[in-house]
């Protein structure tokens, strides 16, 4: 079993088995991100404070090939203050994995600030992921993008 199909069935188990671990206060956003990568992205809240989050997208630093990654996030929504809706500030820890012709797996440190609307299940984000390539050579790597993504609650 190749490297990239051992992280992808651990980011799988990790977002099936995470709405037992943790209550969904948020719900699940669904919507798109243009950058590096450009794709779909998603979010699913597993606290008030704490996300998972991943996009499914296609990497043109790359050749256009296949771009899968999933982070953990925390978000701090006290260090700016708004008068409508709010705005945290967020860091996390995450993976990837690019289908180029080599292959390539790394690790990424997502840093990012969200604004979540008042009355409306939208947010709106900018995220930078300075990362370090692990496979097929070891390499620092920079990636991020802005996006939209529209809050399906229960």
């Amino acid at each position: 079993m190749t490297k990239a199909k051992i992280l992808i069935i651990f980011i799988s188990i990790a977002l099936i088995y995470s709405d037992s671990l943790f209550s969904q206060k948020s719900g699940f956003g669904l919507g798109i991100v243009i950058g590096e990568p450009t794709g779909i992205s998603g979010k699913y809240w597993t606290s008030r404070t704490t996300a998972l989050d991943g996009a499914v997208a296609w990497s043109f630093n790359h050749s256009g090939s296949f771009y899968l990654h999933g982070d953990f996030l925390k978000h701090h929504f006290d260090v700016i203050n708004i008068s409508e809706g709010q705005m945290p500030l967020y860091y996390g820890i995450g993976a990837k994995v690019i289908l180029a012709d080599d292959g390539i797996l790394g690790a990424h440190v997502p840093l990012g600030i969200a604004y979540l609307f008042e009355g409306a299940p939208l947010d709106i984000f900018l995220e930078i992921r300075p990362g370090l390539n692990l496979l097929p050579a070891t390499e620092f790597d920079m990636s991020g993008g802005i996006g939209v993504r529209y809050y399906f609650n229960d």
